[in-house]
């Protein structure tokens, strides 16, 4: 457990809901009080607090996180970056590794362009894409280690 040993961190939406109506002294049920993981003392750590207001984000590098967060939330964009981790393809040959519609894939990867994860090259009358850079990679590869472990 990190931090300190009073304190057992809050891991999801309910802890937090929990750790609320404790701090506020709102009723909770029996059972969901025994179901909280929160401290069992209302102490300021202070030296923590500080430190972690300083070392937060701004709010415009915080939204522009959340943005890319949700671009790679939609399926359909995790399996086009997952073929294009591969080697780079044309909106033709990703259709039909992918079982979608060229129109499909045209509409996906305008907005992976838009987000700087996928670059294109044009060769001839064909254009081909690929992942922009290895950050692109690492963040693939975080999500599906972290999904499987």
């Amino acid at each position: 457990m990190r931090g300190s040993s009073e304190c057992a961190w809050l891991t999801s939406g309910r802890d937090i809901a929990f750790a609320r109506a404790r701090f506020y002294d709102l009723p909770m049920s029996a059972e969901a009080a025994n179901d909280a993981e929160i401290c069992d003392v209302r102490v300021l750590h202070q030296d923590a607090v500080t430190q972690t207001r300083r070392a937060l984000p701004d709010d415009t590098l915080l939204a522009n996180t959340a943005e890319l967060l949700k671009l790679l939330s939609d399926p359909t964009r995790i399996r086009v970056l997952s073929a294009l981790r591969v080697c780079e393809l044309c909106v033709y040959d990703l259709a039909a590794v992918l079982g979608m519609s060229e129109s499909t894939v045209s509409h996906q990867l305008r907005v992976l362009r838009a987000a700087r994860l996928v670059r294109h090259r044009k060769e001839g009358r064909h254009v081909f894409y690929r992942l922009s850079d290895e950050h692109v990679f690492s963040i693939l590869d975080a999500a599906r280690d972290h999904t499987q472990e």
